[in-house]
């Protein structure tokens, strides 16, 4: 009888055990292939000869105590010093938040600036560059546009899509929109990107990386609403905890003629107008950094700057550098569709349409990010018939 009983309890044991023994194996195969990917990864950088003297690197969008983020401002500042940024722009929750706006200024080397983000009737508003109002926003989506406008500011729609949505309605005047925002990715695409995860406490960069997913509705709107009106793109790191991470993942790239003044006025209007002018590239910069790269159009002399309008009523040329020494495509895309691609560093080409035109760029290394999510974004050159 003893021996009996004994069996069936021997035989449930073997089946734990190797049960048990196959979870270690899989672990154990999950581990060596994560490694080997992390030791694989890396972030490609252009030569130091190719590093343009003459640009300026952000982050744009995120939170501090002020709102629902974890750092208060002068953390983040410190955070963005040690991530080799010249510019911060935080946007946290108010209508607006005096206490941010309060507290800009240079800090531990870092240009802070502070906007805000509203919630209002159409979702998720972002106010930049307006004078401090002595009253709260309205509630409603089109006259918290005008009242910032009066205010000389600036708005920029924030991740249409996802979290908040935005619901659309006539256009009036919007200046940007974000083409991705990195908290709405990291939630939405959460369970896909388990596996990764780990990776967060060992190379962080290669965890968010393999979150990003091409923004293919917020591109298309972007061409949409472009063909109406220019609007400008974004990507957005909507930073609430892991600032550094994501200060190193997007970045706002701009060209500028000088360095940013010592004078914290003076450097907020560097900053600002080149952003309300569309004067902007965006990046994925721990994929690969982007320093360098460039897209302009000349007629004759006269060059014209990403963001800008002109007319076709002489020869005009557009001109894409790309100068890395790594692989890389460039894209050019008129209205929304590519019409040339090339993998050289210069690329030129004649348009004879009216439209708008705009770049794309894709890494062809090996890269965790997404061979579909677009290394570079630039801001569109607008070409009309008529002349300017």
């Amino acid at each position: 009888m003893n021996i009996n009983k004994k069996a069936p309890r021997s035989k449930a044991r073997r089946l734990v055990l190797s049960f048990l023994y196959i979870l270690l194996g899989i672990f154990l195969i999950y581990s060596l292939w994560l490694s080997f990917n992390l030791f694989r990864f890396k972030t490609y950088k252009p030569s130091s000869q190719d590093v343009s003297l003459c640009e300026i690197e952000g982050a744009y969008h995120m939170h501090s105590t002020f709102s629902d983020g974890r750092k208060n401002i002068d953390e983040i500042a410190a955070i963005a010093s040690s991530a080799s940024l010249d510019f911060i722009i935080l946007t946290d929750h108010g209508e607006p938040n005096f206490e941010a706006l309060a507290c800009q200024g240079w800090k531990k080397g870092v240009l802070v600036l502070s906007g805000s983000e509203l919630s209002i009737s159409r979702g998720h508003l972002v106010a930049l560059d307006f004078k401090t109002p002595s009253h709260s926003f309205s509630q409603n989506a089109e006259e918290s546009v005008y009242q910032i406008k009066a205010l000389h500011g600036f708005t920029i729609i924030a991740h249409p899509y996802s979290k908040v949505s935005w619901s659309w309605g006539k256009f009036i005047d919007y200046s940007g929109i974000e083409i991705i925002n990195a908290d709405s990715m990291l939630k939405k695409d959460f369970f896909s990107s388990l596996p990764h995860m780990p990776a967060l406490f060992i190379k962080p960069q290669y965890a968010l990386l393999k979150i990003l997913v091409r923004p293919e509705k917020n591109l298309k709107k972007w061409d949409a609403l472009n063909k109406l009106h220019p609007i400008y793109g974004y990507f957005s790191v909507d930073a609430h905890l892991l600032y550094k991470s994501l200060f190193l993942l997007l970045r706002l790239h701009l060209p500028i003629k000088k360095p940013l003044s010592t004078d914290f006025e003076t450097a907020k209007r560097q900053i600002y107008d080149l952003l309300k002018h569309g004067n902007f590239y965006n990046a994925v910069d721990s994929a690969a950094q982007a320093d360098g790269f460039r897209f302009w159009a000349e007629k004759g002399k006269k060059k014209i700057p990403m963001g800008a309008t002109t007319s076709l009523d002489s020869v005009t040329t557009l001109y894409i550098k790309t100068p890395f020494p790594f692989a890389k495509e460039a894209f050019l895309i008129h209205n929304g569709n590519t019409i040339h691609h090339s993998r050289e560093e210069m690329l030129s080409y004649k348009p004879t349409q009216p439209g708008v035109y705009r770049v794309e760029v894709y890494l062809k290394e090996r890269t965790p990010l997404n061979k579909k999510v677009p290394w570079i974004v630039s801001n569109p050159i607008f070409l009309t018939e008529e002349k300017q």
